[in-house]
């Protein structure tokens, strides 16, 4: 099994590219077992939405300026 160094690392990149199936399996494997992982994930995947939709705000408002 891959230490949670290496799958929090599988994380972070799966927000910028394509994982392949191995390596979405494995992070699947993973955090069914480890807690902190599964929160890991959930944190990232909530700050990225969250990042999303205050840059959709902010454009918003800069159209509205416009």
């Amino acid at each position: 099994m891959r230490s949670c160094r290496d799958i929090t690392g599988l994380m972070s990149q799966g927000l910028d590219k394509k994982l392949s199936l191995g390596e979405r399996l494995a992070i699947g494997l993973h955090v069914m077992m480890c807690s902190g992982c599964r929160n890991f994930q959930s944190q990232s995947q909530f700050i990225r939405i969250a990042a999303h939709c205050y840059t959709e705000q902010l454009q918003k408002r800069l159209d509205e300026k416009s």
